[in-house]
């Protein structure tokens, strides 16, 4: 398998070279996938080092044979402790997150991501755990479903896509993709179809996979693991994830709270780069759908 056909890179050049401080540093691609990033990382490396981590087995696929890179198998909510085991990776110089679902992932239908396809609704990135979309909806109670889908997907009618959901699987099994939109037929506007089942599998995924809990903590961890003058570059893909990183750029808290000295000045552990979030040219949309949504923001720690 090629990296290009594992993933394209979002905002390559941007998100690395915002993020390069020091040649002979260390840096971590939190997000390692088809190790696109990584690889551009280590062309802009003397002496440097990197450590990629990835949870999905299917990415050990693309490991790059170069003695400066280190690969972890492991979701990047455990960042912290799995750098502390490798002898002079704390603190680093920079830390690379490109969020979200890689190509190859949306592209093998029995992963379930895509509502392209019809397969398993199952949606985990790590396969080694046990929850799955399918157990999400069967399993769920009627007012979690609705928090799912209202607060992770920004349905409107989450309300009534919780109930339909409810009302059925008393009666039959929810269990595959092409099951789901037989079900939700009625229930969006048949010109809003794309954009309905964008925001329910979203919903779905991230539940499945509690990836806001494991942004925080990644955010969080930022603090202890990237030194004074190091860079933090993450590229999001949807709103939700956007705002959270926004407000702990700016606050160093994910709920945007700020906090002042004696003094009235803002304490913030970390200072953006760039005053917008950098997004992808045309050229590269077009090249690459995946990055119409993605927004890189880019800051340094103080």
């Amino acid at each position: 398998m090629t990296e290009n056909k594992y993933h394209i890179p979002v905002l390559l050049k941007d998100s690395v070279d915002n993020m390069i401080v020091d040649p002979d540093g260390v840096y971590v691609d939190v997000t390692f996938g088809g190790g696109g990033h990584s690889r551009y990382i280590l062309s802009c490396l003397k002496e440097g080092k990197l450590v990629g981590f990835d949870q999905d087995e299917d990415a050990e696929r693309n490991l790059i044979e170069d003695e400066r890179f280190t690969f972890v198998r492991q979701n990047f909510g455990y960042l912290k402790n799995y750098l502390r085991m490798i002898p002079g990776a704390l603190p680093v110089d920079g830390v690379l997150a490109d969020l979200g679902v890689s190509s190859y992932q949306f592209d093998t239908a029995e992963r379930g991501f895509s509502f392209r396809f019809d397969a398993d609704l199952d949606m985990r990135m790590n396969r080694d755990v046990v929850k799955t979309a399918k157990d999400v909806l069967m399993e769920y109670e009627e007012v979690d479903l609705r928090y799912v889908f209202k607060v992770y997907g920004e349905l409107s009618n989450a309300y009534k896509v919780a109930k339909r959901i409810v009302d059925r699987r008393g009666d039959k099994e929810i269990g595959t993709i092409g099951e789901l939109k037989e079900l939700m037929i009625g229930l969006y506007l048949p010109h809003k179809e794309h954009t309905f089942f964008a925001k329910l599998f979203q919903a779905l995924r991230i539940e499945v996979n509690d990836e806001m809990k494991v942004l925080e903590s990644l955010l969080k961890q930022s603090l202890d693991v990237v030194k004074k003058g190091g860079r933090f570059s993450v590229i999001t893909y949807h709103s939700l994830e956007d705002r959270m990183v926004k407000r702990f750029f700016k606050t160093g808290n994910v709920e945007g709270v700020q906090e002042k000295d004696f003094y009235g000045n803002l304490i913030r552990p970390f200072k953006e780069v760039n005053r917008k979030p950098i997004v992808p040219s045309e050229e590269e949309i077009a090249r690459n759908n995946r990055a119409r949504s993605a927004k890189l923001r880019v800051a340094e720690r103080i």
